[in-house]
């Protein structure tokens, strides 16, 4: 029925159909890293080069990486489940078991994982429960040729080990993450 109330808990299962790749966003507060674990994360534009993640309103980590100004998504790796955990932890100590070094802003990028974007805050909007942040790509990490963390049904998943390139020209051209040389972020 059109019109009828979405009740939290089935749309939160009703979305957990849908597969999103796991990052942890990360920046720098008075010298000190501070980061959180975050699988509302997508590419937006290619020119200019955006991106967006939606940091909860109660989170107390995105007020810290908002007043930086630039913040580094951490793409996951597979066999960073445990990143993600302490990441998604409030309260731990996040930096402590986890090596990184300075993205050219200052914020941390985590050893292992298999790309980085470093980013400048361009423009914070409403998003109800969540904030939506858009970010100007300003510097790209390498990338590795390893499977990205996945978070699908209320638990980690991982995509089938790598196998021949699939080659689907023209097919998914309107997807901006397809480049038609098999590399995907």
């Amino acid at each position: 029925m059109i019109g009828q109330a979405i009740e939290p808990a089935r749309f939160r299962q009703a979305l957990g159909h849908f597969c999103t790749g796991v990052t942890v966003v990360t920046a720098l507060r008075d010298a000190e890293p501070v980061g959180f674990a975050c699988q509302s994360f997508a590419a937006l534009s290619l020119d200019p080069p955006l991106v967006l993640f939606c940091p909860g309103r109660v989170s107390r980590t995105w007020p810290l990486i908002e007043r930086h100004g630039h913040f580094c998504v951490n793409v996951l790796s597979h066999a960073q489940r445990a990143v993600s955990t302490v990441f998604g932890t409030a309260g731990a100590d996040k930096f402590a078991t986890v090596a990184w070094s300075p993205a050219p802003s200052g914020a941390p990028v985590l050893d292992g994982v298999v790309t980085w974007l470093d980013c400048a805050i361009e423009t914070v909007h409403d998003g109800g429960d969540h904030h939506v942040v858009l970010g100007r790509v300003t510097t790209l990490g390498p990338h590795r040729a390893d499977r990205p963390l996945l978070f699908y049904r209320g638990a980690y998943t991982v995509t089938e080990p790598a196998g021949p390139p699939a080659h689907f020209a023209g097919i998914l051209d309107n997807l901006i993450t397809w480049s038609r040389h098999d590399d995907w972020i």
